[in-house]
């Protein structure tokens, strides 16, 4: 009697070897060997993200005065900020109110006319009470490691205070940091519905390109040149 093919399938195509299940001892320690490799693997990025943020990280009472503060883009709903992103805002205006930073440079997406991240951001702050000379857009912050760069390079930021969700800040400290951006990032808190669990899970990948860019120092989608916007928003009373 002929032995069946436990390899074939039943569309007569035979499985790829490398798809059978171990049968052997050792085939299957060797399977768990390299199931936890790829984990370690996954996870040293994020491992370098606390190691290196270590003290860097807390919340709007522990913030310290810095004359910048940067706060990154999280959507729009209808025209107006997501509540993510509003969170992030509101953070930024606490903090203006209570004189422990001087500017606030909004950083976002604005690669398309109908879809404008710094604009709705800037008009968010001005209702909440940070006057518009205050307020400085990037439009071309469309990752994390592009606004860090041009807020470095286009701006002039040498030192600033971060605003973010709890789940992103950590990176976001981490390539500002990388890009010459001497920073201590606040972690705004938020509800923990499906986007934050989203964005949670999302990092343990995005912590991988975070550690590639602060290696390799890639030049962000749009440089462009020098923007005095800083400057003069220090220059302009509060």
């Amino acid at each position: 009697m002929r032995r069946p093919d436990r390899l074939r399938r039943p569309d007569g195509l035979r499985r790829p070897a490398w798809l059978r299940l171990p049968r052997t001892r050792k085939e299957q320690r060797r399977t768990v060997q390299a199931v936890m490799a790829l984990c370690v693997l996954a996870l040293l990025p994020a491992t370098w993200l606390f190691v290196t943020t270590d003290g860097k990280v807390g919340t709007v009472a522990d913030a310290p005065r810095a004359r910048v503060a940067v706060v990154f883009g999280a959507g729009l709903w209808k025209g107006e900020p997501s509540p993510y992103l509003a969170h992030r805002l509101d953070a930024a205006a606490e903090l203006y109110r209570k004189g422990r930073i001087e500017v606030v440079l909004v950083t976002g997406d604005n690669s398309r006319e109908e879809y404008d991240e710094p604009d709705a951001m800037r008009a968010y702050l001005k209702k909440h009470g940070v006057p518009e000379r205050r307020i400085v857009s990037d439009y071309a912050g469309f990752d994390t490691w592009d606004s860090c760069v041009r807020a470095k390079k286009i701006f002039g930021v040498d030192r600033a205070v971060l605003i973010s969700q709890g789940f992103h800040i950590r990176r976001a400290v981490a390539l500002c940091d990388a890009a010459g951006v001497s920073s201590y990032g606040v972690g705004v808190d938020a509800v923990h519905d499906t986007t934050w669990y989203y964005g949670g899970a999302r990092e343990v990948f995005a912590a991988g390109k975070a550690a590639l860019d602060a290696t390799l120092e890639p030049d962000p989608h749009f440089l462009g040149p020098q923007e005095p916007g800083i400057k003069q928003a220090l220059t302009t009373p509060r």
